[in-house]
C-alpha cells in the first residue's frame, strides 16, 4: 500500500514538474515576444514618421504647383480683360475711320471742282453751293475728331507726310514742305491718310 502511495506521489510530482516546465517555456516565449515587440516598435514608428514627412513634402509641392497655376491663370485673365477693354476703347474711338476713308475721295473731288475759275454767274452760284456742301462735310468730320494735317511750311514728318517730289527753293530751309499736292487727314491721334507733299532739299 505504501508503494502505491509512493508511486502516486511520484507521478504527481512528475506531472507538477512538467507543468512547471511548460509554464516556464510559455513565460519565456512571452518575454521573448515582448522583447521583440519592444525592439520593432521604434523601427515602425521611425518608418511611420518617414512616410508621414514624405507625404507632407509631396502635398506641399502639389499645393505650390496649384497656387502657381492659379496665379498664371489670374494673370492671363487680367491681360485678356485689359486687352478687351483697350480693343473696345479703340473701337469706340476710331468708329468713324471707315466712313472717313470712304468720304475722302469725294472731298478731294469737291476741292478740285471749287478750284475752277469762271465768269458765268450760274457757274459761280453752283460753286458756292458746292462750297457750302464741302464745308458741311468738313464740319461733320470735325465733330468726329477728323482734322486736316498741316503741311506747307512744316518740317517733313514721315509719319504724317508722303514725299513725292523734291524742290530746291532758297526761301525754305532744308527738309521743309514747300507744297501740298493732296491733303492729309488725321482722326484724333491716328493718321487716316498722309499728305502728299513736295519737300525742299
Amino acid at each position: 500500500m505504501e508503494e502505491k502511495n509512493n508511486m502516486t506521489s511520484e507521478m504527481e510530482q512528475s506531472e507538477q514538474s512538467q507543468q512547471e516546465e511548460v509554464v516556464e517555456e510559455v513565460f519565456a516565449e512571452e518575454q521573448a515576444e515582448d522583447h521583440q515587440n519592444e525592439q520593432s516598435t521604434p523601427l515602425n514608428e521611425e518608418n511611420q514618421e518617414s512616410t508621414d514627412s514624405s507625404k507632407v513634402v509631396e502635398l506641399e509641392t502639389k499645393l505650390e504647383e496649384a497656387e502657381n497655376r492659379y496665379l498664371r491663370l489670374q494673370a492671363d485673365f487680367d491681360n485678356f480683360r485689359r486687352r478687351s477693354r483697350l480693343d473696345l476703347e479703340a473701337s469706340a474711338k476710331y468708329r468713324a475711320q471707315s466712313l472717313v476713308t470712304d468720304l475722302l475721295p469725294a472731298i478731294d473731288n469737291f476741292e478740285r471742282a471749287m478750284q475752277m475759275e469762271t465768269d458765268n454767274e450760274q457757274a459761280k452760284s453752283l460753286l458756292k453751293g458746292m462750297d457750302m456742301i464741302y464745308q458741311s462735310l468738313l464740319d461733320a468730320l470735325k465733330k468726329e475728331g477728323v482734322e486736316q494735317i498741316e503741311s506747307v511750311g512744316q518740317e517733313f514728318d514721315p509719319h504724317r507726310h508722303q514725299a513725292v517730289m523734291q524742290d530746291n527753293d532758297e526761301n525754305y530751309g532744308s527738309n521743309i514742305v514747300v507744297a501740298e499736292l493732296q491733303k492729309g487727314y488725321i482722326l484724333k491721334d491716328r493718321v487716316i491718310r498722309p499728305s502728299m507733299v513736295k519737300v525742299n532739299q
